[in-house]
């Protein structure tokens, strides 16, 4: 008797339906066929202890289960549920009228428990897509597939409940999740706010620069100035994600794994901070299995390093061309996938190996060309998709105790967002760039067009501040930035001015 129930996989972020056919004829052996991994040829253990720890007989005849499409790689053990279900429907021990209607996903537990799975929203997308009436999945993913409107999400702690409902025996409740309320409502709270820096003014203006215009920024300061604190209250000011955005960023999270139980949509832009010894395959994604890596996870939101200069260089370098195609490719000898890696970058040092260098009351100790040999470590290339160098100086005591309250992120954001309308209107016409930072070097002299007294000041900069030539365009656009944030239509000399403060480490003898 052949049956056949559904389930689904995932390539790269996006889902592809998964035909399970289960065959039950004279005979005494197992087969399954369609490429399936280690973990789902071990299934046939655990689906035979889950079904007699029930009081279900699993049938002595020859099984043969096919995965189909057979010529893609099936991986992970959530096709546990579904082949379960197709054993009991092919033997008569369920109904099997209205199984074709459903996506059937998740592990079993030898007692018939149903364990959490990675891809649920993905997956329900795909369902919606296909046009399946339901969606049966572990409880613990519920929530993260109930964002999917016109879909039935049923979520199920063991498979006695599925069996009852194919059954008729009982019903089961789908799970309902108010998107859109929910999204609204944890959009506007945040853990971090920018009224909990004291001081420090000038480096606030740097940040609300660098998240007005999505420009990449670097903060070099001793120990203990701050850095970290102002990096993680970034994406406090950032414009709102969009409901597409927040979607796009929750599947990416769902395929690696990273949402709780209590998770149904990601409101607030991620903010990831990897460790300086990641590797390459955890920064980028890869692997055996390709998974989304660490730039990936912080898709529409910041990718935070710390202590820049301590990274391993092959794992800076592979940032390079995520940084510039906002998209990471990884190519196996079979397949490949892509993962979309739009992400600001922030990064954090110290100006020398001991971290006193410039410092206004410490004495640097580090050998003469130490700073330099420091600095060295990050080469030109990504220094070049840095489009902001911000000197972070110490809180002095008096900023430190005082009792006045700073200005808090959503005033902060209010102002960014007004800024990047007007790019969004200004690039409306421009596929794939929607700010400041992501303006290409041909049109950025077309759009910000410079005045002769703009040009005299820009010029005057370059040759006695000795600026490189890979300043020039970057203080044009982060002068078209501050232009925005003033509801400027021209940029004026004090918009450049302003910018060319925000290139220190491209000063003539700023290490010696």
């Amino acid at each position: 008797m052949l049956v056949k129930s559904f389930g689904s996989t995932i390539i790269g972020v996006n889902a592809i339906s998964i035909t399970i056919e289960v065959n039950i004829d004279s005979g005494s052996k197992y087969f399954m066929t369609g490429l399936p991994d280690n973990a789902i040829k071990e299934s046939w253990q655990r689906i035979e202890t889950a079904l007699r720890n029930n009081g279900f007989v699993m049938t002595r005849k020859k099984i043969v289960i096919n995965l189909a499409p057979a010529d893609l790689k099936k991986e992970g053990s959530a096709f546990d549920l579904p082949m379960a279900i197709g054993i009991l429907a092919a033997s008569d021990q369920i109904p099997r009228d209205n199984i074709f209607k459903y996506i059937i996903m998740g592990e079993l537990s030898l007692d018939g428990g149903i364990q959490p799975m990675k891809g649920a929203l993905p997956m329900a997308i795909q369902a919606r897509k296909e046009g399946f009436k339901g969606f049966i999945l572990p409880k613990a993913n519920a929530r993260e597939a109930a964002v999917v409107d016109n879909l039935d999400v049923y979520g199920v702690e063991n498979i006695v409940q599925v069996i009852d409902f194919f059954s008729g025996v009982s019903d089961l409740s789908p799970e309902i999740v108010d998107t859109r309320d929910e999204f609204a409502y944890k959009a506007q709270n945040f853990e971090f706010d920018f009224s909990d820096v004291k001081g420090q003014s000038n480096i606030k203006r740097a940040m609300e620069i660098a998240a007005a215009g999505g420009h990449n920024v670097i903060l070099i300061g001793p120990p203990g100035a701050g850095k970290t604190m102002l990096a993680k209250r970034l994406p406090s000011i950032l414009p709102p994600m969009s409901l597409h955005e927040a979607l796009e960023t929750t599947k990416i999270h769902s395929v690696a794994g990273k949402l709780s139980k209590i998770d149904s949509l990601l409101s607030h832009r991620p903010f990831r901070s990897p460790h300086h010894t990641v590797s390459d395959v955890a920064l980028v994604g890869g692997g055996n299995q390709p998974k989304p890596g660490e730039i990936s996870l912080a898709h529409n939101g910041v990718l935070f390093l710390d202590e820049l200069p301590e990274f391993k260089r092959s794992v800076l370098e592979v940032l390079r061309q995520p940084m510039e195609e906002r998209m990471v490719t990884i190519s196996r000898a079979r397949f490949s996938v892509s993962y979309p890696a739009s992400f600001m970058l922030v990064a954090a040092m110290n100006p020398c190996p001991c971290g006193y260098f410039n410092h206004p009351d410490k004495e640097c100790v580090c050998p003469p060309g130490g700073v330099q040999r420091y600095l060295n470590k990050i080469s030109g290339p990504l220094m070049d998709r840095i489009d902001l160098h911000v000197e972070v100086t110490p809180v002095n005591l008096r900023e430190l105790s005082s009792d006045s309250v700073s200005e808090g992120s959503l005033e902060i954001r209010e102002r960014v967002v007004a800024a990047r309308k007007l790019q969004s209107e200004r690039y409306s016409a421009k596929e794939n760039i929607h700010a400041n930072a992501q303006l290409p070097s041909q049109f950025a002299r077309e759009i910000c067009i410079l005045d002769k007294p703009c040009q005299i000041l820009l010029n005057r900069a370059m040759e006695k501040l000795g600026f490189s030539a890979r300043a020039y365009d970057r203080i044009i656009k982060v002068s078209r930035t501050i232009a925005d944030l003033a509801n400027s239509e021209n940029i004026k000399m004090e918009h450049i001015a302003e910018a060319i403060q925000f290139r220190t480490l491209d000063r003539r003898n700023w290490a010696a």
